[in-house]
């Protein structure tokens, strides 16, 4: 047989269940809140999205870098190569055979057209 309880301890007992009833309805009006609900998720996604774009950044930023680094040593190879490859080109033109049959003939062709320049020039005054 249980004990009859004294009017302290039921006091203290109502009191405790206040409490949990409390705590359980401020649950429920939590969970029945959508827009406090919407506006965390909100928040959260912003967070998430602002955290995105700083790592989207900072990567882009390394590869600029590289990039950057890797044109410049292009830039300075091509920079390196560019009178020995401008020596051996006028070499080449010099040597080839097409180019030393047709001189006379670039010669004669440049001397037509001065002079046809010349007489049209002449004429028009």
């Amino acid at each position: 047989m249980s004990t009859p309880e004294s009017a302290p301890d039921i006091q203290a007992e109502i009191e405790r269940t206040r409490e949990r009833l409390g705590e359980t309805v401020e649950e429920l009006a939590a969970k029945v809140d959508v827009r406090a609900r919407a506006q965390d998720k909100v928040a959260d996604l912003k967070a998430k999205a602002q955290a995105t774009a700083a790592d989207v950044k900072a990567k882009a930023q390394g590869t600029a870098t590289d990039v950057k680094a890797k044109a410049q040593g292009t830039a300075a190879d091509v920079r390196a190569k560019a009178p020995a490859a401008a020596t051996e080109w006028s070499g080449r033109v010099r040597q080839s055979q097409v180019v030393q049959r047709r001189w006379p003939l670039a010669v004669v062709a440049g001397a037509v057209l001065a002079g046809s320049v010349a007489i049209w020039r002449w004429r028009r005054k």
